[in-house]
């Protein structure tokens, strides 16, 4: 269950435009429960989301679908791990346009250093609250125009 919070999570207006396309994201995570709970608080942040439980099978949805903006991918993972994911997309010249945030249950300072050196744009620590994640949505800019 998703813990209620008075934090607003709605996208900042686009000046006026109406129906104006959703920004989506992508939710890597081979936990079901923290995808879902995830996709719950982007949505209600005005994203469209697909989800993968693993790094090789959202690689496979990055390339297949050029139109993600946000990347949120979890560390530990089978077949191919947060890390790997995160440098594989730094290193595709099509996807590098996009923000990845990495939530993890990993928090030493040496991991966190190792997943922003890899390219990783922020990085938020399990468990976490609708908040934090508000937050790390701002510092991401997810939503601002090119």
């Amino acid at each position: 269950m998703i813990p209620h919070s008075p934090i607003n999570l709605e996208p900042p207006s686009c000046d006026g435009e109406a129906g104006s396309a959703r920004p989506l994201a992508l939710v890597v995570d081979d936990s079901r429960t923290t995808r879902r709970i995830l996709t719950r608080l982007l949505d209600a942040a005005g994203f469209l989301v697909a989800e993968a439980g693993d790094g090789q099978e959202a690689l496979d949805l990055l390339r297949e679908e050029r139109g993600y903006s946000l990347l949120v991918a979890d560390w530990i993972m089978p077949h191919l791990d947060g890390l790997g994911l995160v440098a594989e997309v730094r290193r595709s010249p099509e996807l590098d346009h996009l923000r990845i945030l990495m939530v993890t249950v990993e928090c030493s300072r040496q991991q966190i250093a190792r997943a922003l050196e890899a390219g990783a744009d922020e990085y938020l620590m399990k468990p976490f609250g609708p908040g934090e994640l508000a937050s790390k949505l701002a510092l991401l800019e997810v939503w601002r125009k090119s």
